[in-house]
């Protein structure tokens, strides 16, 4: 190979997204506040890879420079014990947020109130993240009512859920499961982390609403709420499958 080849060759392995600045090496309670200004700015999670390729060559140890990246969110975690912040891992990276707990009072900052959702809707997202991959024939045949078009679609447009494949049977029908978003917004890192189906039945029921767009009591959604739930999904899904569009997609 010629020499101006070999010179290609070695400009091409340089990692163009990490500045070849003769920097110094940074100690680690720089590196810390480097990544914790980094995590503050950044407009969603960040990965320990994108945390190093913050820093320029010479910064870091060449060899250790990822793990001194998670020493300093380690670090940067413990300090969080005492603050109104914590520093949480989920799937998409690591982020700051507010503490669950001061929630009541953070929320007074903003005159809108959170989304409630349908239990349909809820029970739905609940079946997909414990059973996937599944249909929307194995989600119907577990509640015992049709699942309307509203309810996947609303799932699919907030990119909780999303089509994984379709089952080798007739028509070939969709298979749905959860997506990093929907990790991300329930604080967790990955699908291991789901706690047992009563505990996230307990931390979605302040989120529930009847399908006529009254709030539920947690304490009252009981059989009641049940019904009105399942009356109305068979009323949706009677609209939907007014057209012929609708008929196809009804188990897809």
């Amino acid at each position: 190979m010629s020499e101006q080849g070999e010179a290609n060759k070695a400009e091409e392995s340089v990692d163009e997204t990490r500045l070849p600045l003769p920097g110094r090496t940074l100690a680690p309670t720089q590196i810390a506040q480097v990544i914790e200004a980094a995590l503050l700015a950044a407009e969603g999670p960040l990965t320990v890879d994108n945390l190093f390729r913050l820093f320029a060559i010479g910064e870091l140890d060449e060899e250790e420079g990822r793990k001194q990246i998670r020493l300093a969110i380690e670090s940067l975690q413990a300090q969080c014990a005492y603050r109104g912040v914590t520093l949480q891992k989920v799937a998409s990276g690591y982020r700051y947020q507010t503490r669950q707990e001061l929630s009541a009072w953070v929320s007074r900052l903003w005159e809108e109130k959170p989304p409630r959702y349908t239990r349909a809707l809820l029970e739905t997202l609940a079946l997909i993240a414990y059973k996937q991959p599944v249909t929307r024939g194995d989600i119907e045949q577990v509640r015992g009512v049709s699942v309307s078009q509203n309810i996947m679609r609303t799932l699919l447009e907030r990119d909780w859920i999303r089509v994984v494949g379709q089952r080798e049977a007739p028509g070939r029908p969709s298979m749905y499961g959860t997506t990093k978003a929907f990790l991300d917004y329930f604080d967790l890192a990955k699908l291991d982390d789901l706690p047992p189906l009563e505990e996230i039945k307990a931390m979605i029921e302040p989120a529930l609403v009847a399908e006529d767009g009254a709030s539920v009591d947690a304490s009252g959604s009981t059989g009641e709420v049940q019904g009105a739930a399942e009356s109305s999904d068979a009323a949706q899904e009677a609209d939907v499958s007014a057209s012929p569009e609708a008929e196809q997609s009804t188990h897809s």
